[in-house]
């Protein structure tokens, strides 16, 4: 099918693949985009294959929201209710009646990283790059979202570092992630994935899926997800990142990037001869 407002449709035996198309914008997430996706996703839950797999196309899988959209001055209501709103859309993933598949390759920035924590099973490239933005003008948004995946440390250096990343292989190591393949693998995995879900009845597919939520909802992952908007949307007021905003208005967008650009923490950590049994 082709691209409709940045995201396409293609279909399959087992597998029903999701995929942002925009290559123009590095697979942004615009307002449209989404809009599409969550109708996609909707359509989805009665209609097509047993599984239901998202990713991007072409160099990499999302860099996050589109910040040529990017507005949070009109007001901490409507920022909250338009923070709230993404939210909703990868709830709707945590919600779906099938297993969501989600594979990362190349580059998965900021918001795009939140999306693939409410998968059900995420691959990615072992030359993934998964990071938080660079310029910090949010917080406590992304990150609480990991904590039920890698723990509330791995999390806290995720978010700490503006624009701290962390490779495929690591992402794995850290549980965010189900494994990580070559890059040629990833597609392929996931649709043999499918293909041995698929012998699985749709009923007990959806039951095992609800009742494991059900458990890690008991353990807090709902209630914390409800709750980053608000944090979010506060952050949006500080007169320090007022200044970055104005930054943004009056510089040049790589000049403002460039200030923040730095190491990440793996990085870090191998440079002072660091050892994690989980990174060998």
């Amino acid at each position: 099918m082709d691209a409709v407002d940045g995201v396409r449709l293609e279909e399959g035996d087992a597998i029903d693949w999701i995929v942002f198309d925009r290559p123009q914008a590095a697979n942004s997430f615009s307002a449209t985009l989404l809009e599409q996706f969550s109708a996609l996703v909707k359509d989805r839950q009665a209609n097509g294959a047993p599984v239901l797999g998202i990713r991007g196309s072409g160099r990499g899988f999302s860099s996050g929201m589109d910040l040529g959209e990017y507005n949070a001055t009109s007001g901490p209501t409507s920022d909250v209710l338009r923070l709230s709103s993404y939210v909703e859309r990868w709830l709707d993933l945590w919600r779906h009646p099938k297993p969501v598949i989600v594979a990362v390759h190349g580059y998965c920035i900021g918001v795009a990283a939140q999306l693939a924590s409410f998968a059900d099973i995420l691959v990615v490239a072992e030359d993934a790059m998964i990071s938080e933005p660079t310029i910090p003008i949010g917080g406590g948004f992304i990150a609480p979202t990991w904590v039920s995946h890698v723990g509330s440390r791995h999390a806290k250096e995720f978010a700490f570092l503006p624009g701290n990343r962390i490779d495929g292989r690591m992402a794995a190591a850290w549980g965010w992630a189900n494994c990580a393949v070559p890059a040629s693998e990833v597609i392929a995995c996931c649709e043999s994935l499918a293909q041995r879900m698929k012998l699985m009845p749709p009923a007990v597919l959806a039951m095992k899926k609800r009742s494991i939520n059900r458990a890690m909802e008991a353990a807090g992952f709902h209630a914390a997800a409800s709750a980053i908007a608000e944090s979010d949307a506060l952050l949006h007021l500080e007169p320090e990142v007022t200044a970055i905003r104005n930054r943004l208005r009056t510089e040049d967008l790589k000049a403002v990037v460039g200030s923040y650009a730095g190491e990440s923490s793996q990085e870090i950590f191998q440079r002072h001869g660091g050892h994690r049994p989980d990174a060998s």
